[in-house]
């Protein structure tokens, strides 16, 4: 099976050991994203909304590299510090996948890796 590893080039990826994404046969798998933008600031702080809108936009820019787009996500897993704000994260995550409808799942966690991110989250595509 062919593989293909997709990198952001951020530090994280090379110390941790992990790529942005990765297309395994017809499946890619997208690692889990938060709403941190090229410059290494936090986008919608405390705003889960645009937060989740910000991820899910990251997403569709690695799905696009890998030859696929949101209408091939088949799960997505949200993971949230906040579960009462859960229907923010779901009004954005809705605005997308709305008619497409994956299996999905939204969690809530403890925290993050910095105490901004309210939300990560992961997604699986088959193309």
């Amino acid at each position: 099976m062919e593989r293909t590893n997709y990198s952001s080039g951020v530090k994280w990826e090379s110390i941790v050991g992990y790529s942005r994404a990765v297309k395994a046969g017809n499946t890619i798998e997208v690692t889990g994203t938060v709403a941190v933008n090229d410059e290494g600031e936090t986008i919608g702080k405390d705003n889960a909304y645009e937060q989740t809108k910000f991820i899910i936009t990251k997403i569709e820019s690695v799905l696009r590299q890998a030859g696929a787009s949101l209408k091939d996500v088949v799960r997505t897993r949200m993971f949230v510090t906040d579960i009462s704000r859960w229907e923010e994260y779901g009004k954005a995550h809705g605005e997308f996948f709305k008619d497409i409808r994956p299996c999905t799942s939204m969690i809530e966690v403890k925290g993050l890796i910095e105490p901004q991110y309210l939300i990560e989250i992961e997604a699986t595509a088959v193309v």
